[in-house]
Order: C-alpha cells, then sequence, then structure tokens
C-alpha cells in the first residue's frame, strides 16, 4: 500500500476532527438550537419589525424593512461561523481533552480546519432555515438581491473565523473565563457594525469605531444592493482589506497565546 502523503494525512485529521464534532452534535439534539430555533427566531422577530416599519408604502418604510431582513441573514454568517469555531474549541476544554489532542500528531492547523470543516455545515444549516423562513413568512427573496451578495457573504465568513480565532486565544491565555467573549464580542459587533442601518445612525462618538470595522463596509456594501444601486466594489474592498487585517492579527495573537500557553505549563488548568 503506497504511504499517504503530507497534505493527505492532513486531510484525514481534519475530516476526523469533523466526524468527531458531527457526532457529538447527533448525540446531543439540543446543540441544533443554534442552527435551528435561534436563526427562526430571528427571522420571526426582525422578519416582523420590517412588516411594522414597512407598513407605510413609504421609500424609506421599505429600504428600512429591506436592511432588517438582508442585515439578519446575512449576520448570521459571521454568527455562526464564529459560534461554530469557538465553541468546538470550547468542547475540548468543557471535556479536559486539551491534553489528550497536545499528544496527538494533529497539528494545530489541521484541528482548526477539521473544526471550520464542520462549522461550515452548521453554517449552511443555520443560515438555509434563515433563507427559507424569510421567504416563507415575509415573501423575502434573500437571492434576488444577486450575485453581490457571494462576495460579501465571503467577508463575513472569513471575519467570524477571524474573531473565533482571538477568542480562542484569549481562552487559551485566561482560562475557560474568557469564554464569554465568543457571544459578547458577537453583542458589541452588531451595533456597531451597521447591520441594520447605515452608521450615520449611530452616536458620533461611535462613529470612528465603526468605520474602522470590516464588517461595516460589508454591511453597507450589502444596503448597495437592498436600495437597487447594485455592488458597491470601494466599500467591499475596504472590507475585505479590513478583514486581511483582522485576519493576520488574530493569527499572530493565537500563534503567541499558544507559545505563552505552553512554556507556562497552562495545560494543567483543563485536566
Amino acid at each position: 500500500m503506497t504511504p499517504l502523503s503530507g497534505p493527505a494525512k492532513s486531510a484525514l485529521r481534519m475530516r476526523a476532527i469533523a466526524r468527531r464534532h458531527a457526532y457529538v452534535l447527533l448525540r446531543s439534539p439540543h446543540r441544533l438550537f443554534d442552527v435551528t430555533l435561534w436563526p427562526l427566531v430571528d427571522v420571526v422577530l426582525f422578519g416582523s419589525l420590517a412588516t411594522f416599519v414597512g407598513t407605510p408604502h413609504a421609500s424609506g418604510a421599505a429600504k428600512a424593512s429591506g436592511y432588517l431582513l438582508a442585515g439578519i441573514v446575512l449576520w448570521h454568517v459571521i454568527y455562526q461561523s464564529q459560534i461554530a469555531l469557538s465553541t468546538g474549541f470550547l468542547e475540548e476544554t468543557w471535556t479536559r481533552n486539551l491534553l489528550n489532542l497536545m499528544v496527538t500528531p494533529l497539528r494545530e492547523t489541521e484541528y482548526v480546519g477539521g473544526v471550520a470543516m464542520f462549522g461550515f455545515v452548521k453554517l449552511v444549516m443555520g443560515v438555509g432555515v434563515m433563507v427559507l423562513a424569510a421567504l416563507a413568512f415575509f415573501s423575502f427573496h434573500t437571492w434576488s438581491l444577486g450575485f453581490g451578495l457571494v462576495p460579501i457573504a465571503a467577508v463575513l465568513l472569513v471575519v467570524g473565523w477571524a474573531i473565533s480565532l482571538l477568542v480562542m486565544g484569549l481562552v487559551l491565555r485566561f482560562g475557560t473565563g474568557a469564554e464569554a467573549m465568543a457571544w459578547g464580542v458577537m453583542f458589541v459587533l452588531l451595533p456597531l457594525s451597521g447591520v441594520f442601518y447605515p452608521i450615520e445612525a449611530l452616536p458620533a462618538v461611535l462613529q470612528p469605531i465603526a468605520y474602522a470595522l470590516p464588517t461595516t463596509h460589508a454591511f453597507a456594501a450589502l444596503r448597495s444592493l437592498v436600495d437597487g444601486h447594485g455592488m458597491d466594489w470601494v466599500q467591499l474592498a475596504l472590507a475585505a482589506v479590513g478583514t486581511f487585517v483582522l485576519l493576520a492579527l488574530s493569527l499572530w495573537f493565537l500563534v503567541t497565546m499558544l507559545r505563552v500557553f505552553r512554556k507556562r505549563g497552562y495545560i494543567t488548568r483543563y485536566t
């Protein structure tokens, strides 16, 4: 039998990690809450708000309605990608499995890749529920916004992964007490990113912070699609550059915290 090459071994290890997390999900159906009930509740909540503000047939009300529904669907791209990767790592701390992982041939990149593969499946499930619910309950055709949704969703997907790497670094450095950041960061990012409104609606003191976020520019590009103006390539480019910078900083932070984790023996926190 021909021995497997390095990349083939890495692919097998990533698939093994993804299958392990899938098994945990299937054995604990309540974990489907994040990709079934929660997205459904969000669509009903924000769709009902969209119906309310869109009742007067003014152009401003119609735009606000589109902002709400398109915004919440695309918000779940970043939310699902971030939560799936963060909680996938937190599972290892909750079950005290980190030491087992560290003594296997598994590389850190292979582990992250495997969890990201599984997280992508959850992402498709969660966003799929929202798209179908928006269509069934509010006759909102998400795909009517066109192909421009694809690059916007790709940017938000990578932002979610970058935030999860930051959370993983914080957990490695400060322990499971930092796990609150997995959800806390998202609640901070939601209003500052202008998911449902232009940034000009924020208090003036917060606007410079909002403009520094790549998510702000991604959702600005989304609003351009909702308004029927086509893709705002300038905003998309700003979002892509900001995402690259955020990902690079997150990787640097995670590698640094992993080095500290090993040097100071923080593994004893999880065993």
